[in-house]
């Protein structure tokens, strides 16, 4: 880890635990609030952030689900991305974020997920979506490189859909939020200090001995998220599971761009630059992993992934794999939704849990709402409350029927 940051204070109103996407939204979004003067500590272990979830997403923007409120959470994404600029105050160091707009095809080969497009087509358009359903005839015509033999129907959108640079805005979240007062340290939580009746934290304890009050204190830590979880006796069903990504390059280009396409096995791919780029989870079990197990299935290439691009798209035959990596999904095992807010009896830990791989595209809208929650009790913007704690201990599911 390297040398350990003492904290300047003994007391903070926030402490964040974990300063990735997730910890740096929320602190840049409390921070930029001329609602809230608090006192924000962010706690990273990992200061270069190379084992993060962040440092291995593909930034990918849809509005393609069944729920409303994720509909509505991309939504605002799309916003905050193509106004990044703005949103961070005008600053003329920031850059302007392009959103590629190339879009999601979800494939359907049987007539029960095709029933399930066309329904959550229709809940998308409700909502100002631009996503289309389309018959194989209808996809074939706008790209003809696709093998749809076996294709029933799609759902296309090429509207605020396709990926981003988040990487840059995570980068300025940081340094922003950092600008606004927030402060960083590079340590790690080990105790997280419940008061006499278990009902709040009154402090944490860091790597370096330092015992430090707190107001509220936020789960921001990714993949490891059970286990600040669990140093304030709370159990929450989020585990670290492996997802892998393929860098190709094809011996004949595509003459137009490749949406981002989920095949129906459960393998995607999309245009990279002048690349390609494939992601899909293992072959067969997909089980939680070790928190530092990055090695990578080198069979999975030549066995999975790319019989299945190379069917779906017949010029990929002539392929070369250009570079790869494994990186984790904090999966949430109940409903693969993210869980946010308050616990239900130590009422100062808030959740900043489980997204699923959904992550990058839904931090400016978790973020934003979360600060809202700390500084006003509530939500004003959207309605994050589908995602509380209570249907986790009730084991009641929140379904999204679009998880990748």
């Amino acid at each position: 880890m390297g040398d350990l940051q003492v904290p300047k204070l003994t007391s903070y109103d926030v402490i964040i635990v974990g300063g990735a996407m997730y910890g740096s939204s929320v602190a840049w979004w409390l921070a930029s609030n001329p609602d809230f003067d608090g006192s924000i500590l962010v706690v990273e272990r990992d200061p270069t952030y190379e084992f993060t979830s962040t440092a291995h997403t593909n930034s990918c923007l849809r509005q393609q689900f069944s729920a409303e409120v994720n509909i509505q959470i991309s939504q605002f994404a799309a916003k905050f991305v193509r106004n990044f600029r703005e949103y961070m105050g005008g600053d003329e160091r920031v850059p302007d974020i392009v959103l590629q707009s190339f879009g999601y095809m979800y494939l359907a080969d049987n007539e029960a997920f095709a029933a399930t497009l066309k329904k959550t087509q229709a809940v998308q358009v409700k909502l100002g979506a631009g996503t289309k359903h389309m018959s194989a005839e209808e996809i074939k015509r706008d790209y003809p490189f696709y093998n749809m033999d076996d294709i029933i129907v799609g759902n296309h959108n090429l509207i605020d859909e396709g990926y981003f640079d988040g990487a840059t805005i995570f980068d300025w979240w940081k340094r922003s939020a950092r600008e606004r007062g927030a402060e960083y340290i590079s340590n790690e939580v080990t105790a997280i200090n419940l008061n006499s009746l278990g009902s709040a934290v009154d402090s944490i304890t860091l790597k370096s001995g330092e015992k430090i009050s707190c107001g509220r204190v936020l789960n921001c830590s990714g993949p490891r998220a059970i286990l600040t979880a669990r140093m304030a006796g709370i159990e929450i069903p989020v585990e670290p599971r492996k997802r892998y990504t393929f860098i190709f390059d094809a011996a004949e280009p595509l003459d137009r761009d490749l949406p981002l396409t989920i095949d129906p096995s459960g393998i995607h791919m999309r245009t990279d630059g002048q690349y390609y780029l494939a992601g899909s989870p293992p072959i067969g079990e997909d089980p939680a992993v070790d928190y530092e197990d990055f090695a990578q299935d080198h069979s999975l290439w030549e066995e999975r992934v790319w019989p299945v691009i190379a069917h779906r798209v017949p010029q990929f035959e002539a392929i070369k794999l250009i570079n790869s990596w494994v990186g984790h999904y904090a999966f949430n095992t109940l409903d693969q939704n993210a869980i946010i807010g308050p616990h239900n009896k130590v009422e100062n830990f808030i959740f900043v849990n489980g997204f699923s791989g959904h992550g990058f595209q839904q931090s400016p809208a978790i973020g934003r709402g979360v600060s809202e929650l700390i500084t006003y009790s509530e939500y004003r913007s959207i309605d994050l409350t589908p995602f509380g704690y209570a249907r986790i201990e009730a084991g009641e599911p929140f379904i999204e029927k679009a998880v990748i």
